[in-house]
This record gives C-alpha cells, sequence and structure tokens, in this order.
C-alpha cells in the first residue's frame, strides 16, 4: 500500500470494496489521532427552519412535500438557542435550514452579530446557495465557516435529483466561499439511487483536490414522502470506509460522524470516531422542533432532554478513550504536538 497522500483510484476502490478494512481504518484512527489526539470536536446545531424552496429528490423537507409540519424559529429563538450551546461549553455554532427566502440577508446578520456580541462561539452556515453579497455580509458578520454540500459530482445525476439546479454553479460558490476567508466545508451522500459504480472514488478525490477544511459523506437515508422513497438505503460499512480515506487524503480536515449513520445502524455513529471522523454535531434545535427537521427517517428521532443526549455523548466518548473538546475545532494544517 502507497502512503495515504498518493491513493490512486484503483487503491480507494479497492479499500471501498472492503479489501482492507482493518488496515485502513486503524490507519485512519492514527492519523486522526496525529492531528486531533484523542480530542472530539462538538458542533451545536440549531436548525431553525424547515421550509425549502428546493424540489431535492432524496429529501423530506423538498418544497413539493406537503405531507410534513414545517416550522420557523424567531430571531430570538435562534439567538437563545445558538447561546446555550456557548453554555455548554461547546466552541462551535452551527446555523443550519432549508433554503428559506424568508431568512433574508440583514435578518441573519443581525442574528450573527448578536451572536458574536454575546458568546466567544465560532459560527458556521449552513444555508445553501446564496448571492456573493450576502455571503459577504455574513462574513462581516461574524460567520467564520459554511458548510454547502454537493451530495453528488456527477453533474447529470446532481440535475435530476436537483430540479433546476446546476453542479458548476454550486462548485463556483465554493470557490466564492474561500475568497471571502470563510472555513469551508463540502461533502456528498453515500449510495444515492443513480450513482455510477465509480462514482464515489472519483467523488473522494475532487472533493480532496479542492482542499477544504470540512469534509462530509453521509449513508443515504430513503423518505418515505420523496421520489426515492422505494430504493434502497446506502450502506453503512462503505460509507464509513469513505470517511476513512477521506482522513487519510485530508489529515487536518474536520470530518464529521454524521447523524445518518445512527438512523441506518444504532452506534454507528460512534463507531465512526475510531475511524477516522473527529466531529459530533448534537442538536440544540428546542425540543418542540427538533423532530420535525426531517431531511430523513430517524433525524433527531431520540426523545431524551439535550442535557441528557450530551451527557450520554460525553460517557460514550470516556468509554472510547476519547473526550469533549470545548475548542473552536479549526481545521489543522499540521500535526498537533
Amino acid at each position: 500500500m502507497k502512503p495515504a497522500e498518493t491513493l490512486g483510484k484503483l487503491e480507494i476502490k479497492a479499500l471501498l470494496a472492503g479489501e482492507a478494512d482493518d488496515w485502513l481504518f486503524a490507519r485512519a484512527d492514527a492519523v486522526k489521532r496525529q492531528y486531533f489526539g484523542k480530542e472530539i470536536w462538538l458542533r451545536g446545531i440549531v436548525e431553525f427552519s424547515s421550509y425549502c424552496r428546493c424540489d431535492c429528490h432524496y429529501c423530506g423537507l423538498r418544497a413539493a412535500n406537503r405531507d410534513i409540519e414545517r416550522y420557523r424559529l424567531s430571531h430570538q429563538e435562534i439567538i437563545d438557542s445558538a447561546l446555550k450551546v456557548d453554555k455548554a461549553g461547546i466552541g462551535t455554532l452551527v446555523l443550519q435550514s432549508g433554503e428559506d427566502s424568508r431568512f433574508r440577508q440583514d435578518g441573519i446578520s443581525r442574528i450573527l452579530s448578536t451572536i458574536k456580541q454575546q458568546s466567544q462561539l465560532a459560527i458556521t452556515l449552513s444555508l445553501g446557495e446564496r448571492s456573493h453579497s450576502e455571503l459577504a455580509l455574513w462574513r462581516e458578520a461574524g460567520a467564520d465557516r459554511y458548510l454547502l454540500k454537493l451530495e453528488t459530482l456527477d453533474a447529470e445525476l446532481y440535475s435530476r435529483l436537483r430540479p433546476g439546479r446546476v453542479l458548476d454553479k454550486r462548485l463556483k460558490l465554493l470557490e466564492t466561499l474561500k475568497s471571502l476567508g470563510y472555513e469551508t466545508g463540502s461533502g456528498i451522500i453515500c449510495g444515492l439511487p443513480g450513482s455510477k459504480s465509480d462514482a464515489l472514488a472519483d467523488a473522494l478525490l475532487a472533493l480532496s483536490a479542492m482542499e477544504l477544511e470540512m469534509l462530509a459523506v453521509g449513508p443515504f437515508v430513503s423518505h418515505p414522502q420523496t421520489p426515492l422513497a422505494n430504493t434502497a438505503n446506502g450502506n453503512v460499512l462503505e460509507c464509513q470506509r469513505a470517511c476513512a480515506i477521506l482522513r487519510l487524503l485530508n489529515p487536518g480536515a474536520n470530518i464529521p460522524a454524521t447523524s445518518a449513520l445512527d438512523a441506518l445502524q444504532s452506534g454507528a455513529r460512534l463507531d465512526s470516531l475510531s475511524r477516522g471522523c473527529n466531529v459530533l454535531m448534537p442538536s440544540f434545535t428546542p425540543q418542540k422542533d427538533c423532530s420535525k427537521y426531517l431531511i430523513y427517517p430517524g433525524k433527531n428521532a431520540s426523545g431524551c432532554p439535550l442535557e441528557q443526549r450530551l451527557a450520554d455523548i460525553k460517557l460514550s466518548l470516556k468509554a472510547r478513550g476519547l473526550h469533549c473538546s470545548a475548542d473552536r475545532g479549526n481545521a489543522r494544517r499540521q500535526i498537533n504536538v
């Protein structure tokens, strides 16, 4: 096996097929520990709106879905939820929503400024495709990072599953985010119906070539209220292999263990923390709305109070010889010494 940094497509395909799982997962864990030690970054995520103008075939929030209960948090509810993240000793807040045009440029800017004035949080936005002026204003108002997932790098499949959207525009938007000084992240869905045989290997190489600070791979989870309702779910183990390969190709990047893993296999998210992942994102969305952010079945499924969920995470990490960090959790360009 070549050094990790020179993994080629044929080697990646072999690893994705499970030809060297023991080596892959052990090596990914070792590389993660070189850069991050025993620390796991927590990101407190506030999903503040389930309204979306997009009609993506894989997502339960799609505009055409009339069978879900939508919600929007008020500006004050967003700020209050964000400050709970700070109070919990977590260094990064993630503000996420569907592509909801009700939340405009100035409103988001005021929310960001208020949170920055009242906390030391790093702020990640995940609000979809927005204009250059919006992104620039939000960066100025205090946003530190932006997550813009691609889901697939197959242009034809992208257009088919995201009607009216063009992959090239989204790729250019990632470059815009980087030029504005955001720590920038993206990712894909593993096992999307219609994917070509080499698509995952190609995507891992393409994502790595972008030199992003955040990289995510989550398994496809079929939603009953979408056009992909009767298609097979993605494979948890293949997704974990993909995350491990990303760790080898991007040693200092932040790679989350996504909640979609647990939606398909209980405990898979925590297991991924010993297979290259170094980030968990517990939801701080108010309990009354948390379960309504139903991108896929099983999302935010726990009915436990937030305090109990956080305590359970800390205990689970401790049992694995890991611990939660209160750090802002920036990507690392060199080995942690």
